[in-house]
């Protein structure tokens, strides 16, 4: 690695994040990430939607679908940059894919509340398909979470050896979820006419 890039790294990297211990942050990362399913699991399955409707609400599963895809297309090319050794580029996008991801849940949250939860009305060999894509889509979402915080922590706090290993897992995690997303999106509005 160049000297350039060895600095271009360095230059993301969070003193205070290499100051707290792999432990603690882990610790933190798995509340965090517990929190969020919690809640998730609160909004969409007990809640109950708010009611109002509105043609914005409307058009976010649009949205999110088109949010999924850019976090899928970002990791691809992050994974290629990476493995070109393009380590800023890789960083750039990553950041990206986290960015839409972050966008991605806003959305998600509050379509969610306003709109509760879609039901699939396909029938016939499609509906097993539709599950099945749509339960491995929620567990491993709910895998993703934690995977993601934890391979930005490792990188951000310059813990690049871990990292690497943590990503290798991460990176086909995130990117099911993010694929299978839009693919949920499709077949809820093409078995939903």
């Amino acid at each position: 690695m160049s000297r350039a890039a060895l600095d271009d790294i360095r230059d993301v990297q969070i003193d205070a994040l290499r100051s707290l211990g792999t432990r603690q942050a882990i610790g933190v990362i798995v509340g965090l990430s517990a929190a969020v399913v919690i809640f998730l699991v609160w909004l969409v399955y007990l809640k109950g939607a708010a009611g109002e409707t509105n043609p914005l609400i409307s058009k976010l599963p649009a949205l999110n679908a088109i949010l999924n895809t850019l976090s899928s297309i970002f990791l691809v090319l992050a994974y290629r940059a990476v493995r070109r050794r393009q380590f800023v580029k890789h960083m750039r996008l990553i950041f990206s894919a986290v960015g839409t991801s972050a966008l991605f849940f806003i959305s998600y949250v509050i379509y969610h509340y306003f709109h509760g939860d879609t039901h699939f009305q396909g029938h016939g060999a499609i509906r097993p398909i539709y599950f099945f894509v749509l339960i491995s889509h929620i567990t491993l979402s709910a895998i993703a979470v934690p995977l993601i915080l934890t391979s930005l922590y490792l990188a951000l706090s310059g813990k690049l050896a871990i990292h690497r290993k943590v990503s290798r897992v991460t990176l086909p995690v995130w990117l099911y979820v993010s694929v299978t997303g839009p693919l949920i999106y499709v077949m809820l509005r093409f078995w939903s006419l």
